[in-house]
């Protein structure tokens, strides 16, 4: 079977939403252009990892290229669109930048056994898992990362001697030898 490469260039929205209530989430990346809507899965970790890199990327080509990047509006907040149908579960996310276009490229590649599979960036091989492609502007991934940065933090409070999440039910810390908290 052929490879999907799904293509976003400059999409009306990208952003990370959840659905479900903390500690019971499931995280999307959801992309739209016109009529066409692509929601893929993936972990809580993938979209701090993704925030954080993408934020170093932008300052990285703010020093080699002499390009300042702001972010050219606040973060998009609104809840993400519907009907949220996951085409994909996400394995593994490239990152890069186009000095060409001035764009951030993401990749989300669907979750695969071999992490050899994965093509490089912008590789349209008929082999390898399918791929999720969105190019934005470096102010919108600015936004992009002030929104999932927020989408993270949303979650339930961590507690303040082993840094695990804390739940209603309170937690049972290791810090404190078992000894159960109230959150």
């Amino acid at each position: 079977m052929s490879r999907i490469v799904i293509l976003f260039d400059n999409p009306e929205r990208f952003v990370v939403g959840t659905v479900g209530q903390p500690g019971e989430r499931t995280f999307y990346l959801q992309a739209r252009s016109g009529n066409r809507l692509i929601s893929v899965s993936l972990e809580k970790e993938q979209v701090n990892l993704l925030a954080d890199r993408m934020s170093e990327l932008l300052d990285q080509v703010a020093v080699t290229e002499g390009i300042q990047i702001m972010n050219f509006s606040p973060a998009d907040l609104d809840p993400l669109d519907s009907p949220i149908d996951e085409e994909m579960r996400v394995g593994t996310i490239a990152l890069g930048w186009n000095s060409i276009t001035s764009q951030v490229i993401v990749e989300t590649h669907a979750l695969t056994e071999f992490l050899e599979d994965v093509p490089e960036l912008e590789e349209d091989s008929d082999d390898g898992p399918d791929v999720m492609r969105v190019r934005i502007s470096g102010p919108y991934a600015r936004g992009f990362c002030a929104r999932a940065k927020a989408v993270v933090a949303a979650g339930r409070p961590n507690c303040p001697l082993c840094e695990n999440p804390l739940d209603a039910r309170g937690h049972i810390c290791p810090r404190a030898n078992g000894y159960k908290r109230r959150g």
